[in-house]
């Protein structure tokens, strides 16, 4: 018998009376006695062939131990760093509290329905993005491909960001902290404080010269870090021996890493509480600035913060919900993910504002000392007389509301020559104004503040733990939208993919942990992702609601989870969504068209950043990244539209899930004679009988519309059966 029968006989033996109730399961209701129905097969002939043939056909697709693993993974890739140093930047800068109301409206406007569409078809078709959309609509197969690309970018940057978490995490442990105070330089003749960090701060300087020893422009490269590269080598060793066995074993890692954060959160948050300036912070986040909400750039970034903190468009969504089951209800995971998406960002910045308000309150007493010794020195000096000064107050001793007090007197009095005294008035909403965000976040200003914290190195270790958790969850998602797509396409060995792809992806990074590496992660992060991405998630909302059709997928949704979505899905996904992802798009391109290429370097011999802009082969490099993210699209819409490539054997749309295993077509099918269970024609079929029945694909039906787990838009008909009811030859049930 030929090999090609033989594989299918087998698979024919093992689970067609599995298939078929699958199958079953999506015929229409009133088919009672279909449903009822069992097809038995003989499985005597050929068992020796089992053993034989094993290794060629695939295992069983790996699901998720529980409900709950599975949504600790989904929390943990959309739950990253930018809840913690992005969304509260975003929050101070864009009206306070009032930013909220126009992040919760485009949430439910763009995050839930969108979110909810890739949950849909990943768990629906059961693949990778490269899966997905090559099936949706093979013309379209390139928006895969493109996610997997934008995936690998991000990957490279964003365990870099790990691997600098990692270094602070190591230095740590010790008391004081390192970054506590500015270095003493020694010499033959006296001692003195390091000049660049006498100029700016003792964390400034050790983030830019103890970490990164940075250069001074990205032309500058200054060879290899090696504190880092050790800290990046570490990183994806972590990442590759989480992944190593997929989501079996980052399953597992999950219950740590996605919990532990909020853990560190809450007590952060009780700590923080108990911190004199902690509420003045928190007061300062939530005064609601109502007039910045009318600001189309509130909205913009708004609507671009919703869209990369859900992580969508780049595939791990869509693979991670592929390991579902089919019944599994995706409309609650993708509400109960957003949500606590956006619970985790308000409590991540309650604790920012509420440890920078301590901050600020620090400083601001060391603000009103320095300059109440600036005003004794004037009262013994003359230039101010000691009778405008309230009896009351003793400026050796003084309180915040005795100082203003004094300030304002001393202003009006002395209103020339006020300027040329240089009295600071000490407001505590100056401090707190100075937006910070991202490294500068992370690694100066909470770091800071975490050195006026008793028993400060515990809550830098627990700080920094936090960190490398909310990165490795986001990592692990990032990883599986590169590997489970191209596990399920090309049938690779995934320990080997990923072993790889993690060896592959430490070598590129290298190129971030130069001495300029932090001006080349600033790049990557610029350009690499959010316009590819805004694309790639247009992409999939057109090839869902206008190629594939929106009223075929709402009943492939009522098929999948036993009722109808809300009729609010079918219109935001149809012309809202479309169009705020369109209009979001426009603008990106038009900030960026106004926004000068470039970034911030750090001068050494001033001791503070600049901005520089790219040189030309810089530029080169920011179009590529784009230009490469993106390209994958049109490539395969080419090759698809001209037939550049025979897709007549092993193309990626002939393949398809019964119940967890990849079967092939075969490349001789034709039309009527092609079987549901593939691998054989109809010359090979014994003549149908109660025993070996065999399901049947309706006649002229494409090969590339085959589904798994039966139906996305194409009908089956049984083969002539006795003692069963005819079936209406319906084509689309």
């Amino acid at each position: 018998m030929p090999k090609n029968s033989k594989v299918a006989k087998r698979e024919f033996d093992d689970e067609v009376i599995e298939s078929v109730k699958d199958l079953l399961s999506n015929e229409d209701s009133a088919d009672d006695a279909f449903k009822k129905s069992e097809l038995i097969v003989d499985v005597q002939e050929e068992k020796d062939t089992d053993a034989e043939e094993g290794p060629e056909v695939e295992d069983e697709r790996p699901a998720w131990n529980n409900k709950l693993q599975y949504i600790l993974a989904q929390v943990g890739f959309s739950v990253g760093l930018g809840n913690v140093w992005r969304f509260p930047y975003l929050c101070q800068k864009n009206g306070g509290g009032a930013y909220l109301l126009p992040y919760l409206i485009l949430l439910m406007v763009i995050g839930i329905p969108l979110f909810f569409l890739e949950l849909s078809v990943g768990q629906r078709i059961r693949r990778g993005s490269i899966g997905v959309w090559n099936y949706i609509s093979p013309k379209l197969g390139g928006i895969g491909f493109a996610s997997c690309v934008v995936c690998y970018f991000v990957a490279l940057y964003y365990n870099v960001i790990i691997g600098w978490t990692l270094f602070y995490f190591s230095q740590s442990f010790q008391q004081p902290l390192p970054w506590d105070q500015c270095p003493l330089v020694k010499n033959a003749s006296h001692t003195y404080i390091e000049p660049e960090c006498e100029k700016s701060s003792a964390t400034t300087y050790y983030w830019y010269r103890e970490a990164l020893d940075i250069s001074s422009s990205i032309s500058e490269s200054g060879g290899l870090n090696w504190k880092m590269t050790i800290c990046l080598l570490a990183s994806w060793v972590m990442v590759c021996l989480a992944m190593i066995k997929g989501i079996q074993s980052s399953g597992k890692i999950m219950y740590f890493s996605s919990l532990f954060p909020y853990v560190v959160l809450v007590c952060f948050l009780i700590r923080a509480l108990l911190l004199n300036g902690s509420i003045d912070g928190i007061r300062h986040m939530f005064t609601p600035k109502l007039e910045i909400m009318l600001e189309p750039k509130v909205w913009r970034e708004a609507a671009t913060q919703v869209f990369f903190a859900l992580g969508l468009g780049f595939g791990g969504v869509i693979a991670f919900s592929s390991y579902n089951k089919r019944d599994n209800n995706c409309h609650f995971d993708a509400v109960l993910v957003s949500f606590i998406n956006f619970f985790t960002s308000v409590l991540a910045t309650l604790v920012v504002f509420a440890v920078l308000g301590f901050k600020a309150n620090v400083v601001n007493e060391k603000c009103i000392a320095q300059n109440s010794e600036m005003i004794i020195k004037f009262l013994k000096m003359g230039n101010i007389s000691q009778d405008i000064i309230p009896h009351h107050i003793n400026l050796s001793a003084v309180t915040a509301e005795d100082y203003h007090l004094v300030y304002d007197i001393i202003q009006k009095v002395k209103e020339e020559e006020f300027p040329v005294l240089h009295l600071n008035s000490c407001q505590i909403e100056d401090e707190l104004n100075k937006a910070v965000q991202g490294t500068g976040l992370a690694f100066i200003a909470f770091t800071e503040a975490m050195t006026h914290f008793p028993a400060s190195p515990f809550w830098s270790v627990m700080f920094f733990l936090m960190l490398i958790n909310l990165g490795l969850g986001s990592m692990f998602g990032t990883i599986e939208g590169i590997i489970t797509p191209i596990v399920d396409t090309f049938k690779v060995r995934k320990e080997i993919l990923t072993v790889i792809c993690c060896l592959l992806a430490f070598c590129t990074g290298l190129i971030f942990v130069q001495r300029s590496g932090n001006y080349f992660v600033t790049m990557f992060d610029d350009y690499s992702a959010t316009l590819p991405l805004l694309i790639v998630v247009i992409l999939e909302n057109i090839a869902v609601s206008f190629v594939y059709g929106i009223d075929k997928f709402v009943e492939d949704l009522k098929d999948m989870l036993g009722f109808a979505p809300s009729r609010y899905y079918y219109y935001m996904w149809k012309y809202i969504s479309p169009l705020m992802l369109l209009s979001l798009l426009i603008a990106s391109i038009v900030n960026m068209g106004l926004s000068p290429p470039g970034y911030n370097a750090w001068i050494e011999e001033k001791a503070s950043e600049e901005f520089l802009t790219y040189p030309l082969w810089g530029m080169v490099v920011c179009v590529s990244l784009m230009v490469l993210a993106i390209l994958p699209v049109p490539v395969v819409y080419v090759i698809r539209r001209c037939n550049l490539i025979d897709d007549s054997s092993g193309n990626l749309a002939s393949v398809t899930y019964k119940r967890g295993r990849v079967l092939k077509e075969p490349a001789n099918l034709e039309g009527d004679d092609t079987s549901l269970i593939h691998g054989k024609i109809s010359s090979e079929m014994s003549s149908p009988n109660f025993g070996k029945n065999i399901y049947r694909k309706q006649s002229g039906s494409p090969t590339l519309d085959t589904a798994p787990n039966g139906r996305y838009g194409i009908g089956y008909l049984m083969a002539d059966m006795p003692d069963m009811p005819d079936m209406p030859e319906s084509s689309d049930l």
